[in-house]
């Protein structure tokens, strides 16, 4: 049986967010992620997840501004400073809470800095951070996102996330798959499921388009999810997904 994690970034938005854990119970998720949970002060979020009895299974690291339009952290060399300071922002709050699993944005192509230089720094940024939360047992992943929801994002397509994983070389990260992310650029989600196969280590979906609850848009779950079993997916299904009603399984 698959099992489900309900993003809180996105689901009960309608409730603050230390009410949608117990939300989320109720409607019968597993487990809860959250974007950036930072909002909440450490000791809020671990009390909110045993009151629920909810395990976190991803959070990310925070991104500066890069959900404002900006270019992020950690593939812009001049916030070396800044992401050092983010990841252990992120150490300090793991600690407590102890997520399954942190994600890195990657961020957008800067101005001014070539391919090849923001390259260079997102690999030495995910190797520290996959060293660093490894020490906590705690796994490290980094998502492509398609460019037409965020344009000048540095990792887009499957290819480049394994380039990118055979770059930073460390058995502590893994891939997240955003199935809804791989749809919107009109890749097969069976294929592309196939390609990174065992290095997948988190899954998050949403109807392409609209980025709505399945059944709302044209993505074909049910051949993605016989692909995922097919590889040997048993991990979390994340869904990060705008419900147009009140979510539910």
């Amino acid at each position: 049986m698959p099992h489900f994690s309900a993003n809180l970034s996105l689901l009960f938005k309608e409730l603050p967010l230390i009410d949608r854990f117990s939300a989320a119970k109720n409607a019968g998720f597993d487990a809860v992620e959250i974007q950036f949970p930072y909002e909440l002060p450490a000791i809020q979020l671990a009390e909110a997840l045993q009151r629920a009895g909810l395990p976190l299974v991803v959070m990310n690291l925070p991104a500066g501004d890069l959900l404002g339009g900006g270019a992020g952290l950690a593939c812009v060399p001049a916030q070396q400073a800044a992401f050092d300071g983010a990841l252990q922002e992120a150490l300090t709050y793991a600690a407590m809470v102890r997520p399954l699993q942190v994600n890195v944005l990657a961020g957008r192509l800067a101005p001014g800095v070539t391919t090849e230089q923001a390259w260079a720094c997102l690999v030495a940024n995910l190797r520290s951070t996959a060293q660093a939360f490894g020490r906590l047992g705690i796994g490290a992943l980094c998502e492509a996102i398609n460019p037409l929801d965020m344009p000048g994002f540095l990792l887009n397509t499957p290819q480049q996330m394994l380039e990118l994983l055979a770059a930073v070389d460390h058995p502590n990260l893994a891939l997240q798959l955003d199935l809804y992310h791989m749809a919107r650029q009109g890749l097969d989600l069976p294929t592309v499921i196939r390609q990174l196969g065992e290095k997948i280590g988190h899954v998050q979906f949403a109807d392409c388009p609209g980025r709505g609850e399945p059944g709302t848009g044209e993505l074909d779950f049910v051949n993605a999810r016989k692909a995922l079993q097919q590889v040997g997916y048993d991990g979390w299904l994340g869904a990060e997904y705008r419900p147009s009603g009140e979510p539910h399984l």
